[in-house]
């Protein structure tokens, strides 16, 4: 995979279940917060981008859990892009830090709702660019 962001980040003890290991819908605000943390590397912020009318939107996710996490665990949040007619497409892995054992790979497809339709945002193609 060839990832263009990543983020390091840790598992609080709050996050884990009776088992000890991370809530799966835990992964779910992990990979959310790397894709805010990656457009907030490029200038751009998903709350200013709202207030102009451009939402980006999950369409659907395709997840898949490898490796639990535990609390304390250190761990690497990767992410890919591409982009396929109007649909972002984020790959986004986390690994764990010790070992870059791969704990949960994903597939997060993004769309855009300009003023509430469907639609193409120039303003995140000029941003994504040069990964395109």
């Amino acid at each position: 995979m060839n990832y263009i962001f990543e983020t390091r980040m840790e598992v609080r003890d709050y996050e884990c279940d009776i088992e000890g290991i991370v809530n799966n819908a835990n992964y779910l605000h992990y990979i959310e917060h790397t894709r805010h943390l990656f457009l907030r590397s490029l200038g751009l912020s998903f709350a200013k981008m709202h207030e102009q009318g451009i939402d980006a939107v999950v369409a659907r996710m395709s997840l898949q859990y490898k490796t639990p996490l535990k609390c304390d665990d250190i761990f690497i949040s990767r992410l890919a892009l591409k982009k396929e007619g109007l649909r972002y497409i984020f790959h986004q892995d986390i690994f764990r830090e010790q070992d870059d054992k791969l704990c949960f790979k994903s597939k997060v497809e993004l769309v855009c709702l300009i003023h509430g339709r469907l639609g193409h945002s120039e303003e995140y193609d000029r941003a994504f660019a040069k990964y395109l």
